[in-house]
């Protein structure tokens, strides 16, 4: 018997695609999805589109897909400034959940936000002295920032319509979604891929600190466990979660495992960021030559490896590392190796033919 319904709201992006996958087996479940462009290759049950800035749109395509109980919202919008930010995906989250709500039958909301609850946002980013492990009761930062705009929004509307709510805080997510605007995982395999055919090398692009300092990351895959987790047990209701994969490493070293994998030298580090949007700024014709040898999908490369995030990045200057006790003590103890998430990640890559 189904019981449970899960709306998923961006279920073409990293997130919403591997939350998908994950809950589409469960028993008790079934998934429905929203995004703004139809998608095909998504295993959803049921799926809509719609614009989530258009109320009545996203209303009536919510409304075709039956009654949600649980609904998980796992997409924004880049903006020019913070405080367009904030109003931009304020209404986009309003009007997915009010959209949902009407419904009747939402026991659930859960939002998926990041490490910039305690960054600050890009405009303000680490400009306040960072206390790390980052934990779920720091306050927030000063300044505009669209996730707090979210999650007042979220209390607001679980207060007036009465469902229960948590909120993830990944940190940087790697996972499955060819053509994400922020995808790690996919932009250093085309970049390795690349390096590979041309014989460029391949030189870690990143900051000292991001080279040798000790961080984290968060595999899609356990965060789909995570979020499923989060809006079934009770115990944790009404709370916020930092999820990150449960290992730290260091890039020197994650760096070489990469090249490895790709049959590449991995090059000497040379002691200084070196933007990927600078050194790779004339490499479309390059891959577009890769996609014709190997017969890969017809992707351009700005669209599944967007340089700017792999630079925004490694290129950070501040350590960040996150705590999950929260998750741990109220019996969350799911466990990802985060070199063999970017391995399992690269397999599937070549799998769809996104990567030689």
């Amino acid at each position: 018997m189904v019981d449970k319904t899960a709306l998923i709201v961006g279920v073409s992006g990293i997130v919403g695609r591997n939350l998908a996958e994950h809950i589409g087996p469960l028993a008790g479940w079934s998934v429905t999805g929203l995004s703004r462009h139809a998608h095909e290759d998504l295993g959803v049950v049921r799926r809509a589109t719609a614009d989530l800035m258009d109320a009545a749109a996203t209303r009536e395509a919510v409304s075709g897909l039956g009654r949600p109980t649980h609904v998980f919202f796992c997409t924004w919008a880049r903006q020019p400034t913070e405080v367009e930010s904030c109003a931009v995906n304020g209404a986009m989250f309003r009007n997915a959940v009010l959209a949902a709500v009407a419904g009747g039958g939402v026991r659930h909301v859960a939002l998926v936000t990041g490490l910039k609850h305690y960054l600050g946002s890009f405009e303000n980013y680490a400009t306040v002295e960072l206390d790390t492990p980052f934990t779920e009761d720091q306050p927030r930062v000063p300044g505009p920032n669209f996730y707090y705009t979210q999650e007042d929004i979220l209390f607001d509307l679980a207060a007036e319509h009465g469902f229960t709510w948590s909120v993830a805080r990944p940190h940087t997510i790697i996972g499955y979604a060819p053509g994400n605007a922020m995808n790690l995982g996919t932009s250093l395999a085309v970049y390795a891929s690349i390096c590979r055919e041309t014989g460029r090398p391949f030189v870690f692009p990143g900051s000292p600190q991001q080279y040798a300092g000790v961080t984290d990351m968060t595999d899609a895959r356990i965060l789909a466990r995570h979020l499923v987790w989060s809006t079934t047990e009770p115990n944790a209701a009404n709370m916020a979660f930092n999820v990150v994969n449960g290992d730290v490493f260091r890039w020197k070293k994650l760096w070489r495992q990469i090249a490895e994998y790709f049959d590449l030298p991995a090059a000497p580090y040379p002691g200084e960021t070196r933007p990927l949007a600078q050194s790779l700024a004339d490499v479309g014709p390059d891959w577009d030559r890769i996609v014709a040898r190997y017969g890969l999908r017809p992707n351009k490369v700005e669209a599944i490896a967007p340089w700017w995030h792999v630079d925004a990045d490694l290129g950070r200057t501040q350590e960040c590392l996150t705590d999950m006790s929260r998750s741990r003590e109220l019996g969350f103890l799911d466990y990802q190796k985060t070199s063999t998430a970017m391995t399992r990640l690269f397999d599937r890559l070549r799998r769809e033919r996104i990567i030689p």
